[in-house]
């Protein structure tokens, strides 16, 4: 994984941050935010501008499956990411790093197959996570009642936990109508969220702006 933890982070010994679990697409790793996002820039910007709150953010190797396993082989990518992220992840960040414990302090999100990530980790388990965005998320209209069922037949103590819950997609992506049918689905439920369209297609220009506006939501 790779860590970012905000400017003052060594010096103050004391304090215990909030913590944002941040996920790379396909053909990534978890070095991709910060060579392509840019995240360490863009939140020490924000910081500096007073825009956002300081907050460690933790970006973690996105498979559960090996490298180069057969997309036709039985297995579930996400359900083994999720079982590594709880397990695994989670512990030794809380381990290793001054991170506060708490949901309300424990964001997820991710881009293309890390948004499909986040939100079906994040959305299944509120008692984690208690900001929750998808960009340009990997979705599949067909699984949206498998997935969310859960979500769905317990919408008002979803809406008491959220925080935040933000999805956003560029409309010249390939992933925009499934991201706006996810939206009229949560409306359908009436789980409170934000739909975010913009111009753009599926590139880091995007992923950069919604990093950018999605940070300073968080933690407030």
């Amino acid at each position: 994984m790779t860590v970012y933890t905000p400017p003052g982070y060594d010096r103050d010994q004391q304090t215990r941050y909030a913590v944002l679990y941040l996920f790379h697409g396909a053909n990534a790793d978890e070095t991709a935010w910060t060579r392509f996002g840019r995240v360490n820039l863009i939140l020490d910007n924000l910081l500096a501008a007073g825009k956002a709150k300081p907050f460690v953010v933790v970006m973690p190797f996105g498979y559960g499956v090996p490298p180069g396993t057969p997309a036709s082989a039985p297995n579930d990518n996400t359900t083994l990411f999720s079982r590594d992220l709880i397990e695994d992840v989670i512990p030794l960040v809380q381990s290793k790093y001054r991170v506060d414990t708490s949901r309300d302090r424990r964001a997820i999100a991710g881009l293309s197959m890390g948004g499909g990530e986040s939100l079906g980790i994040g959305l299944n388990h509120l008692e984690l996570f208690s900001y929750v965005a998808g960009f340009s998320a990997a979705l599949r209209p067909a699984d949206f009642e498998k997935t969310y069922g859960a979500l769905a037949a317990h919408a008002k103590e979803a809406n008491q936990k959220l925080h935040l819950l933000w999805v956003g997609c560029g409309n010249q992506d390939s992933l925009f109508v499934p991201a706006k049918s996810f939206s009229a689905f949560l409306t359908e439920h009436q789980i409170k969220h934000t739909f975010r369209e913009t111009g753009g297609a599926h590139t880091w220009m995007v992923w950069r702006r919604y990093l950018n506006e999605v940070a300073p939501l968080l933690f407030q």
